[in-house]
């Protein structure tokens, strides 16, 4: 992955998210920009969010509000970086937190099995 690459996505990822959070503060509270994927030609990008779903704000919501809003965030977007190609976004839901809570979930559903040792103590003891 080349360095330019990273660069403008760390760019885009701030400036979407600066815009989230100064112009839709009240929508813009539960969500978070996670990660932008930029092509190599910097004529797209993919932009990941994640939602925390509370007091009816659900992930559904969170698309249809992207879809409404998605070329006010290019427009806003053109108007504070300066590039030869500015990358039509594309929002998608980031599935990688939902995975990382289900691993936790899992992890700690697990019950430790007994040590080998705290068995042949059991069988060495005489019985009453």
């Amino acid at each position: 992955m080349s360095n330019r690459k990273v660069r403008v996505g760390e760019l885009v990822k701030r400036e979407i998210s600066d815009i989230l959070h100064t112009r839709f503060k009240t929508s813009a509270v539960l969500i978070t920009i996670t990660e932008v994927d930029v092509s190599p030609d910097n004529k797209n990008a993919l932009v990941f969010y994640s939602v925390i779903e509370a007091n009816g704000f659900t992930r559904k919501k969170a698309q249809q509000f992207f879809a409404k809003n998605s070329s006010m965030f290019r427009r806003e977007l053109g108007k504070r970086i300066v590039l030869k190609f500015l990358p039509a976004l594309t929002f998608a839901f980031d599935e990688k937190n939902r995975a990382a809570a289900m691993v936790n979930e899992l992890i700690d559903e697990l019950v430790e099995p007994e040590s080998e040792t705290s068995k042949s103590e059991d069988s060495s003891k005489p019985d009453a």
